[in-house]
């Protein structure tokens, strides 16, 4: 039979004891060194990331905008007078000079007080002449009674010489020659007077037909307003050009004002630019711009920058300094590209996805003959479209990441394979 023995068991649970903080030591070892492992690096396949690497020199500052074309010269063709729409001559698209009619409108109204101001010109050019006529006939009699009173002061004068020199002989007494002398003295006043009497009412006819002359000019003038009234119902643009818009049907009726076409001039067009409002607030007038139609490209400028913003964009318009490209036409979409400044010797890359002009953005650097990428601070400054100026961070020769890896927010590194 088995004889207990104590001290072997005594031996045996102090194995055990022994053994057991061994373990746990060496479990928290192994905890202790895993915790300070640094966490596996993630794989980004390098054929899906952009890549570009910093360089020092000159910098070109450009900003990029869509838009299209449209005609510097709109003409807005309102409606004259009222009227109804008779006729749609044309249709949007056609060719048209000043003088072509493209709408014809009508008005009962219109056209009897043109044939009323006729009628009264008429009347007034008809009493002016009545009135001349008359004033004629009194200035011929003014002048027949003035020739007859001249006369008798000629006859009295010559009696009065011919009684003075018998006078002075002595054979006719001197009463006679007293009395021929009175009367060519008082026919010389009667003719003085009716020569300024009809001095006097040849100019009260002059003003008597410049009043109604008067008349007749304001009637005239208002035929003459009446009959272009009138013809402003067949309605002309007034310039050369391409109908673009008829905003009337037949049968309307329009008022002073309505608009009833829009004429523009495709021979002249402008390109009307959409820039963002963050990157607008380095555009300049005379600023130089190229503009793509997508069928060829032209140079411009800057001639005008809207004040107000709409829908996050500021309008800006780029005259055009060369021949557009066959096929430009109004409303066409192009792209254009205003030149900021060239900057001499700065240190520049790719534009990243995600960076703005004077900022502090987290771009990965390519390490170890491109086996990995590392997170460094970049501080970038002035932007353009497709670069933009390193401050702080690279040097030249370093290659970054320039594409989206918003991704690996949570990493430092990564493995590029």
């Amino acid at each position: 039979m088995d004889i207990p023995r104590p001290e072997l068991m005594r031996k045996r649970r102090l194995l055990r004891i022994i053994y057991s903080a061994v373990g746990l030591v060496i479990a928290a070892l192994v905890t202790l060194g895993l915790s300070r492992l640094k966490a596996a690096a993630p794989a980004v396949d390098k054929t899906t990331v952009w890549t570009d690497t910093v360089k020092r020199g000159p910098m070109l500052r450009e900003v990029r905008g869509l838009g299209t074309l449209v005609p510097e010269n709109i003409r807005v063709i309102p409606a004259a007078t009222d009227g109804r729409v008779e006729q749609r001559l044309l249709l949007p698209g056609t060719l048209v000079n000043a003088k072509t009619v493209i709408l014809e409108l009508s008005n009962s109204e219109l056209q009897q007080s043109v044939l009323d101001a006729g009628f009264q010109l008429k009347g007034a050019e008809a009493e002016y002449n009545n009135l001349k006529a008359q004033l004629d006939n009194q200035l011929m009699e003014q002048r027949s009674k003035a020739a007859g009173v001249r006369s008798q002061f000629h006859q009295a004068q010559l009696q009065h010489e011919a009684d003075d020199q018998l006078y002075k002989f002595g054979i006719t007494a001197e009463i006679v020659w007293k009395t021929s002398q009175v009367k060519a003295e008082e026919l010389a006043k009667q003719n003085e007077i009716a020569e300024k009497q009809v001095e006097t009412f040849a100019q009260s006819i002059e003003a008597q037909l410049a009043v109604q002359q008067a008349k007749v000019d304001g009637q005239r003038a208002l035929y003459e307003l009446k009959q272009h009234q009138l013809d402003q119902l067949h309605v002309r643009p007034g310039i050369d050009g391409v109908l673009q818009e008829l905003d009337v049907e037949v049968g309307q009726q329009v008022v002073p004002g309505t608009i009833l076409a829009r004429v523009a001039q495709p021979s002249h067009l402008k390109a009307e630019l959409k820039i963002a409002e963050t990157q607008a607030k380095d555009v300049a007038i005379g600023q130089k711009t190229l503009i793509d139609t997508h069928n060829g490209a032209v140079l411009g400028h800057v001639t005008r920058i809207d004040p107000s913003v709409q829908n996050g964009t500021v309008t800006v318009d780029a005259a055009i300094d060369g021949m557009l490209p066959p096929g430009s036409r109004p409303d066409l979409s192009v792209e254009g590209t205003i030149e900021f400044e060239r900057l001499a010797d700065v240190l520049s890359t790719g534009r990243p996805v995600h960076g703005d002009a004077d900022s502090t953005v987290g771009l990965f650097k390519v390490m170890d003959g491109g086996g990995e990428a590392v997170r460094v601070q970049v501080k970038l400054g002035r932007t353009s479209v497709n670069s933009v100026e390193i401050l702080q961070g690279l040097s030249a020769g370093d290659q970054v990441i320039l594409s989206d890896m918003s991704a690996w927010d949570t990493f430092n590194r990564v493995r590029l394979r």
